[in-house]
């Protein structure tokens, strides 16, 4: 949520600003701004809509001179997207510009106060408060914009990620972090700021990232000083070596970031399971796991936080580890599990999963989970992000970059770490016999190759999605492995194609949803031969005696659902545990083409964000 991007240096702001906010477009956003300062004169254009439309104002509006500017793309949460609620947000005198992601949850209070001190206010955000409450703090105290940001924030209830500058300073930018991320990209002789490190990889693989709680003061030939904000003691920046690369975060072709990710599938289980799966020798090699698996074997349970799509990849290890280790599984949403006083204690282990790794809720599960004495392992996509230094240990997805905020990779990388993870304790418990391990780390070390025959029914699947692009509501049924795919199945249709769908067990169809079907209703149902598949066929037949619309994702070669159903997409069989893996493809695909063909906006669906850092 909310994107921010900024540069000092020798360079022209404006083209790296311009196309920093272009490469976080993905994290969801509804108007957008840059403030540039070119020595006498500090412009700002903002507006609402996307980059492209500031870039048609902007360059109506006012020079884009200037060797220091800070951008933004704001998500709304404090007032409606318009042009004055857009950021950036100047102070009452006009000296100060600041750029805001997260929220002010006293704004109010803090605005009152300021409002009897003759301040006013044009926007309805609570990031005008905060630039005023800097200036009045820079006033009254006579302080430099570092201490008077350090002062004021130490005011502030909420969660933030701010970029300052002031006309007066500059070769000056002072940023800081509370529960939004904020990289520090180092250059010779300049430096960039951004939300992630996307915008200015062609400049530098150099970064550094602000933890909670820190702020720095960026200055033009110096080295950047970092400080705790509540104690002002100063830290050691780390200046980390990026692995991304350019290539990663550009389409490749693609006519989406979604379908492009969908087709890296195969490369990304790969790449999460290489040096991890030695299927030959019988190994998983997991550092997060080896060195702490006596916390793992003794624990009393485990509990799976997540959100959205993770949550549904926990709902599959919650099948895998009890059906494979033989562990207590219990799958919370982080957002209910922070709030409802959870028994946890130090025999638990709390797994997180986050794709972004930086996911409110998320992080601050991890924290109350930590307060009452529990083992916190994270599952993240992103090297360097929240969950992964708040977590005691954990694993990578090694997914690379996924730039479309429905999540796709990321579910199918998730599984495979968690697979992994369930395996190793399952040899380690004596649960699971010797034959049956390898045969599972055979099966598992096959299934990119089962994934890229699955992508080669696109053209099939593309003819279905034609078929039911217009329906207004549909059904999605799994049992066992697979109900948590049909609840993944029916979120990517609503999230990117705004149709109505809900997923169900197939066995609770009767308890409730039945009364849906008739023939305007396409139900779609996972049907492979491994599992449950008798008695899914007999709700198949249910489903067909009230005129329902069927389409069938079945096992290669299969035939009683194909007699029963409008339409099948096959997938090649696999062990049932793995099949998650492979069912999820068509649906990822269908979703995919039926909103291309509703010219929904597929990487930048409307109201969501990829990296939800606020409540």
């Amino acid at each position: 949520m909310c994107g921010i991007v900024g540069y000092i240096g020798h360079r022209e702001a404006y083209p790296i600003i311009l196309e920093g906010l272009k490469r976080l477009e993905y994290r969801g956003y509804d108007s957008a701004g840059i403030a540039l300062f070119d020595g006498e004169n500090l412009k700002i254009s903002k507006t609402k809509g996307k980059v492209a439309d500031l870039q048609k104002k902007l360059e109506n509006e006012i020079s884009t001179n200037g060797n220091l500017g800070i951008g933004h793309t704001r998500w709304a949460t404090h007032g409606v997207p318009n042009d004055v609620n857009s950021h950036p947000h100047a102070s009452n005198s006009g000296d100060l510009v600041i750029i805001h992601n997260g929220i002010i949850e006293n704004y109010a209070a803090l605005k009152t106060e300021l409002t009897k001190r003759g301040y006013t206010f044009k926007s309805d955000t609570d990031t005008e408060v905060l630039i005023n409450l800097i200036e009045d703090v820079k006033l009254k105290e006579n302080v430099k914009l570092g201490k008077a940001v350090q002062i004021a924030l130490n005011q502030v209830v909420g969660a933030y990620a701010i970029a300052v500058i002031d006309k007066n300073k500059p070769d000056e930018i002072v940023i800081a972090r509370l529960g939004s991320p904020l990289a520090i990209g180092v250059g010779k002789d300049e430096f960039f700021i951004a939300s992630d490190a996307t915008p200015f990889l062609e400049y530098t693989k150099s970064a550094i990232y602000l933890e909670d709680e820190e702020m720095a003061i960026i200055r033009l030939n110096k080295e950047v000083k970092i400080r705790k904000i509540k104690d002002d003691s100063v830290v050691a920046p780390y200046v980390q070596e990026l692995q991304m690369n350019l290539e990663q975060i550009e389409k490749g072709g693609y006519e989406h970031f979604m379908l492009k990710e969908i087709h890296e599938q195969p490369d990304a289980i790969r790449d999460t399971y290489r040096g991890r799966l030695l299927a030959k020798k019988g190994i998983i090699k997991m550092s997060g796991v080896d060195d702490n698996l006596d916390k793992f074997l003794q624990a009393d349970k485990i509990t799976i936080v997540a959100c959205g799509t993770s949550w549904h990849a926990g709902l599959v290890a919650e099948y895998i580890f009890e059906d494979l280790a033989r562990i207590p599984v219990e799958v919370e949403y982080a957002s209910e599990f922070r709030y409802r006083n959870p028994v946890i204690s130090n025999k638990d282990i709390v797994i997180a999963i986050s794709q972004s790794g930086e996911t409110a809720d998320t992080l601050a599960a991890i924290k109350l989970a930590k307060q009452n004495g529990a083992f916190v392992f994270g599952v993240c996509n992103v090297v360097g992000s929240s969950i992964a230094r708040e977590t005691h240990a954990g694993a990578y997805t090694h997914a690379g970059p996924e730039i479309g905020v429905a999540s796709t990779k990321a579910f199918t990388t998730q599984i495979t770490v968690l697979t992994l993870i369930a395996l190793k304790l399952a040899k380690a418990k004596g649960k699971i016999s010797n034959p049956d391990y390898h045969y599972h780390l055979q099966e598992l070390e096959l299934i990119p190759e089962k994934v890229e025959r699955a992508l080669q029914s696109e053209s099939h699947i593309q003819a279905v999605a034609k078929i039911y692009k217009d329906a207004k509501n549909c059904l999605y049924l799994g049992r066992g492995y697979n109900f948590p795919v049909a609840l993944e199945g029916a979120l990517k249709l609503k999230e990117i194609s705004y149709i109505h769908a809900e997923g169900y067990p197939a066995a609770e169809m009767k308890h409730g949803p039945i009364a849906l079907i008739d023939e305007q209703m396409p139900v779609f149902v996972i049907a492979t031969k491994k599992g449950h598949y008798e008695k899914v066929v007999s709700n198949i037949e249910e489903i067909k005696s009230r005129a329902g619309k069927i389409i069938g994702i079945v096992t290669e070669g299969d035939t009683n659902v194909k007699n029963l159903a409008d339409h099948v997409i096959e997938v090649p069989e696999t062990l049932e545990s793995l099949t998650p893996l492979l069912t999820t493809i068509p649906l990822q695909l269908l979703s995919y083409h039926i909103a291309v063909m509703l010219n929904r906006n597929v990487d930048q669906p409307r109201n969501l964000a990829k990296s939800v850092t606020v409540e």
